[in-house]
Parts: C-alpha cells; sequence; structure tokens
C-alpha cells in the first residue's frame, strides 16, 4: 500500500470531522463527496445550504451525509463570535467586530475548530496562505510550548534505502524565512511529532548545517547549534543531533566518520533546515532530480490542526491533506 493510501486508511480509522469553508470552489465539493463515500472524515461545508445543494446536484453529486452551515447564520455564532472577542479583545477587537468576523468562512470554520465543532480545519483552494493562517492564529493560536507554526514536507520515495520505509520529512520548507535558535528548536519539535503521527516511525532529527560537528564556522552554525541545545535541555522524546551536513545525517558511512558516536548522523529520517532558502530549494530539488512524491506542506505548531492548501490544488490534494489533518487531531479515534 503506497503512502497516499495509508494516510487515507488511517485517516478513515479516526473518524474526524473536517471543515472546509471554502465551499464555493468545485474541487472542494467534489473533495467533499470523497472524503464521505470513502469514510476518510466527516465533513462540514460552510455556505448557503440551498446554494451548496444546488452546486453539487449540478456536479452529480449529492449532498447527502455532509454537514452544511451557512456562517452569517450559523446555530452557534453568538458562541463563537464570544470565543473570538475572548481572544482578541486585547488587541482592540470589539464585540460588534468580532461577530462580523466570526461570519467570515476562514474565521467561522477556525472558531468551528477552536471550540470543538469540528476536529480539523483546510483551506487555501481560493484563498491565500497568509488569509488562512491569520484565521489560525486568531482563532486557535500556537500549541503550548510552541513559539511558531512552522511547515514540512513527507518527501516519499519507495526506492530509497535512505531514510525510513522509503521516507524523510523536511522541515520548515514553506513558512519561516529564518527562524532564530528557539524557533529552530520548536520546528524541530513540532516535525519529529509529525513524523509520528503521518509516518509512523520514531523520528530521528537531524538539524542541518553546512558543517558537521565544528567542522565549519559562522552564525548560520552558531543558531544551529544553539538550537541543539535547547532541544535536548528539553529533554526530548526523540533523537536529535547537529550540526550535520546532509550526507553525514542520511549516509551511514559517512556519520560514521564524520559524526562517530552519534545517534542520528548517517541514520536522519527527519531533516530541519536552517533557513527557509536551503528547506525550499532541497524538497524542490528532491521532488524534481529524484523523483519525490512532496506530499504537503502540511502546517504545524498550531494548538489544533488547520492546513494550507495551494491555489493550484486538485481535488485528491484536498482530500490527502484532509487525511492529514485527520491525523493531526489528537486523542483516540471517536
Amino acid at each position: 500500500m503506497d503512502f497516499i493510501s495509508q494516510l487515507r486508511r488511517k485517516a478513515a480509522e479516526r473518524r474526524r470531522t473536517i471543515v472546509l469553508p471554502e465551499s464555493g470552489d468545485e474541487r472542494t465539493l467534489r473533495a467533499a463527496a470523497i472524503l464521505r463515500d470513502d469514510a476518510i472524515a466527516g465533513v462540514f461545508l460552510l455556505g448557503d445550504a440551498a446554494e451548496i445543494r444546488t452546486r453539487m446536484d449540478g456536479l452529480g453529486l449529492s449532498a447527502d451525509g455532509i454537514a452544511i452551515a451557512d456562517p452569517a447564520a450559523h446555530p452557534d455564532r453568538e458562541a463563537l463570535a464570544a470565543t473570538l472577542y475572548a481572544r482578541r479583545k486585547h488587541k482592540g477587537l470589539s464585540e460588534a467586530e468580532a461577530a462580523e468576523t466570526a461570519a467570515d468562512p476562514l474565521f467561522c470554520a477556525a472558531l468551528m475548530v477552536e471550540r470543538g465543532l469540528a476536529d480539523g480545519m483546510v483551506a487555501g483552494a481560493v484563498n491565500s496562505t497568509g488569509n488562512v493562517l491569520r484565521a489560525g492564529f486568531q482563532a486557535i493560536g500556537t500549541a503550548p510550548g510552541c513559539s511558531i507554526v512552522s511547515s514540512c514536507f513527507v518527501m516519499v520515495n519507495p526506492g530509497w534505502e535512505l531514510g525510513t520505509d522509503g521516507m524523510i520529512v523536511f522541515a520548515d520548507c514553506a513558512v519561516n524565512p529564518d527562524p532564530d535558535a528557539a524557533q529552530l528548536a520548536d520546528i524541530a519539535a513540532a516535525t519529529a511529532a509529525t513524523a509520528r503521527q503521518l509516518c509512523g516511525f520514531e523520528p530521528r532529527v537531524a538539524l542541518l548545517s553546512y558543517s558537521t560537528k565544528g567542522s565549519g564556522a559562522g552564525a548560520s552554525v552558531d543558531k544551529v547549534d544553539e538550537a541543539l541545545s535547547l532541544l535536548q535541555a528539553k529533554a526530548p522524546d526523540f533523537a536529535v543531533d547537529g550540526t550535520l551536513q546532509a550526507d553525514a545525517a542520511l549516509v551511514p558511512g559517512v556519520g560514521e566518520r564524520k559524526a562517530p558516536g552519534s545517534d542520528v548522523a548517517g541514520r536522519a529520517n527527519v531533516l530541519v533546515f536552517p533557513d527557509l532558502d536551503a528547506g525550499n530549494i532541497a524538497y524542490k530539488l528532491v521532488q524534481r532530480l529524484a523523483g519525490a512524491e512532496a506530499v504537503g506542506p502540511v502546517m504545524q505548531g498550531m494548538a489544533k490542526p488547520i492546513n494550507d492548501l495551494s491555489r493550484g490544488c486538485s481535488v485528491d490534494d484536498i482530500v490527502n491533506v484532509a487525511a492529514i489533518t485527520a491525523l493531526q487531531c489528537g486523542g483516540a479515534a471517536s
């Protein structure tokens, strides 16, 4: 069974409910039908119920078994607005402004997740990443102990002998241009958790650099060294090491020579890059030159799961990201 099929199967076992606020987009409606038909997740669509049913009928789809709510007339609109007001009044948000903002589909969806009316949210087919993340930040916020929201890609190539089971997780490849040492440590911890949730393996995290164990010097090396120290002080429940060059992190023989005694060198399955330039360039090169499948970006660091889509996404992309979001939901299947 390939990685995507495994994701969908695992998500089906969790029986989570995902809210999709972009019901005006045909891809979203088709994805909602697949999520229902294949029992991957429960679905909540936001929008005018009559319009959604008419559009789905025109596409040859049934709306049966899909929950629908109009953000402007949501049955819990007062509670949603009160939640947003409580979170943002210190920023000067008035109760009237909170009520108006809570009627926006993105904010309504994020607030539903915050209040437990849905388990996760997927958007971005028609909205910008900035708008999706803004709703998440204001309605939900970051996870306890995490200073930053970041992203990762699961790079998949069944022919790889490196990594674990043909998978290596890359972070951060899409969000933070130049994280500081504390943020880099938080990105590493969040990515280790994502690797467990999505890939099912024990993470071995390499903090990458152009230096291995002092072979080079510079501000970037110092940042990675400090990030490792901060992580080790927290006694993480995963193996982590740095600074490591990419070959020292991945290739057993090189790791043994360059970082003898390391639990990670030569065996890494999670690669944390020092900045966005390195991470974004690396995942695209591996995708194009090595023929790897890049699954993501997967957002991480939010207190509750919200994921962003590319505006060029396909129906399958939406389904897959919804499955990923279901797997990021905490607790046992309900």
